[in-house]
């Protein structure tokens, strides 16, 4: 009975300008008003054990940001291949730029409230523009490649690096994943050995998000004996200027305008003092990566049911409109279970990191504890989106198999999400050993 009214044939926010302003006059739902296409709180009739007045007017500057400064570009973007650096002046000057790598002491003054659930509502309102290339140009290299120098590096390297990529001057990329070393991260080839006083860094990476454009790299190396599996690889940062270093573009599926690339590094010598930290700053890395990815994910669930929910107000076949249908109203409302109980469990794990912070402890060390769940939350968000797209896809029919169709442009997003930081099945089996372990 919900949906057959919730869903009755009515206006759409498509053409709607500014959906930061939507709730003023009604007072009650912030952003668009088509059923389930914001999460739930973002209705101030639903109560909210996470959300405060400081969330809420972040949400409303974050919304800003991305439908003035980025929605309206994307297709630009995307056929170039590379963000404008004005751009990331732009995300700095908003604090999205900051919020995604937990805004560091290095990146300025946290505004006024700000908790883990800030990242939370960046990484969701940047995706709800719903382009995968976009989303990483901006904060992919950047909200993996930099959190283990502002998070870990010394001070003369937060001043050099850290301090111009948060003010979205320099760019900076994680070079991890190798042709043969993709999710089985302990297996990876790239050598760095110690000559005097510096590293002599060698191998092929590939898939490395922004890495056409990024000014500095922070490389997954072996720093361990051939064999030392993952307690032998160190994280060290690669300037893009230094002599050895190469890179040359992947023409991929999806992800238009994040530049990935193939990273080469040839007898590349870097000073010791580039030494980042072990492999456990890049185990909390890939925590804070999954579950960024998982947020990203379902947020392009999310944009695919609002596309079709508010396609099916206004198509109409057989002689009357897709919402009167039956078939259409179940596949609506099994996007929306999924979709809304994939939300929840990204905030529950959000608030734990959170409720860590508020004890006053360091929340980097309770990233580890959350480990197997932040896999499975990653891989509940891809499958969510998976389920989404081919729905979406099925209602719009062929329209869906045209270019310039947003669901067709998300369809190419999804393989982008299910397998860079750790393909679905090796995922599972990560969180199933963790949990079996008793690491959770």
């Amino acid at each position: 009975l919900f949906l057959s009214v919730s869903l009755e044939p009515g206006p759409t926010n498509r053409n709607r300008k500014d959906s930061s302003k939507m709730g003023d006059k009604q007072g009650v739902k912030f952003g668009s008003q088509t059923p389930f296409a914001e999460p739930s709180w973002y209705d101030s009739r639903n109560a909210t054990p996470y959300y405060n007045e400081h969330h809420k007017a972040w949400r409303a500057k974050m919304r800003t940001f991305v439908e003035k400064e980025v929605t309206p570009y994307i297709d630009e973007w995307e056929k170039a291949n590379e963000i404008p650096l004005e751009v990331y002046k732009k995300a700095s000057d908003v604090g999205l730029l900051k919020a995604t790598v937990g805004w560091p002491e290095i990146a300025g003054p946290q505004p006024e409230g700000f908790d883990g659930f800030f990242s939370v509502i960046a990484f969701d309102e940047l995706s709800n523009c719903g382009s995968g290339g976009v989303v990483w140009g901006l904060t992919g290299g950047h909200g993996i490649g930099l959190p283990p120098i502002a998070h870990y590096g010394d001070d003369e390297m937060l001043e050099r690096v850290a301090k111009p990529c948060f003010a979205g001057e320099k760019r900076i990329a994680l070079a991890v994943s190798e042709a043969t070393a993709g999710s089985d991260v302990a297996n990876l080839a790239t050598t760095a050995v110690e000559e005097g006083d510096d590293y002599v860094i060698n191998g092929l990476k590939k898939w490395i998000t922004c890495g056409m454009f990024a000014d500095y790299f922070t490389v997954a190396a072996r720093t361990g004996d051939e064999g030392s599996g993952m307690m032998g690889i160190s994280l060290i940062l690669v300037e893009r200027d230094r002599k050895g270093v190469s890179t040359r573009p992947m023409d991929c599926m999806g992800v238009k305008g994040s530049g990935t690339a193939y990273v080469e590094f040839d007898d590349v010598r870097v000073p010791q003092s580039n030494y980042i930290g072990d492999v456990t700053c890049l185990l909390r890395d890939f925590v804070t990566e999954r579950l960024g990815i998982g947020l990203q994910a379902n947020r392009f669930a999310r944009v695919c049911l609002k596309e079709s929910i508010e396609y099916a107000r206004r198509r109409k076949a057989f002689g009357k409109f897709l919402v009167d249908q039956p078939v259409v109203r179940y596949k609506i409302a099994n996007m929306a279970r999924e979709v809304e109980a994939t939300h929840a469990f990204l905030e529950g794990l959000a608030y734990r990191i959170v409720a860590v912070q508020r004890a006053g402890e360091n929340w980097l060390n309770a990233l580890l504890r959350i480990g197997a769940e932040a896999a499975l939350a990653k891989v509940q968000a891809t499958k969510t989106f998976a389920y989404c797209a081919k729905e979406a896809a099925m209602l719009h029919g062929g329209n869906s198999y045209v270019k310039g169709n947003r669901i067709e442009s998300l369809y190419r997003h999804v393989l982008s999400l299910a397998i860079p930081g750790g393909s679905e099945d090796v995922m599972l089996d990560a969180a199933a050993r963790l949990s079996l372990k008793g690491r959770l």
